[in-house]
């Protein structure tokens, strides 16, 4: 689908685009679907790894999933919400290399959040978005 999407970054605000999202995600009218968040779970029931960039890949590995039974792209993605348990510079750059990677260059509304769990001891990392989608 082409989204209808405009990304803005104000000059009043911080240029986000240069580290890969947008400050403003204006959607024109369609369906928006709110993918729950995706953690280094997989179908098969594999544990999830030790290191947060292979946690990482798998989320995105989910992500696309759940793009994929959309029908969607990237560049539908509206906004993402990254939620890290330890939310600091170093991890956050491991982070973003692998989202940034799975965004190919669409840049989304993006907020950071530090918490203190996740749905399991062994998780890093969860990732949600709001996906426009195909009426």
């Amino acid at each position: 689908m082409s989204a209808s999407i405009d990304r803005m970054n104000p000059s009043a605000l911080p240029d986000a685009g240069k580290f890969g999202y947008s400050q403003i995600s204006i959607v024109h009218p369609g369906p928006l679907a709110f993918v729950s968040g995706q953690v280094a779970w997989c179908a098969n029931g594999t544990p999830a790894p030790a290191s947060l960039a292979e946690q990482a890949a798998i989320v995105t590995g989910n992500l696309q999933g759940a793009l994929d039974a959309l029908q969607a792209t990237t560049d539908d993605i509206v906004q993402m919400r990254v939620y890290m348990t330890d939310l600091q510079a170093e991890t956050q750059e491991i982070a973003m290399t692998e989202l940034t990677r799975f965004l190919n260059g669409a840049q989304p509304s993006l907020t950071g959040i530090g918490v203190a769990a996740l749905a399991g001891p062994d998780l890093q990392i969860e990732v949600e978005m709001v996906v426009q989608v195909a009426s």
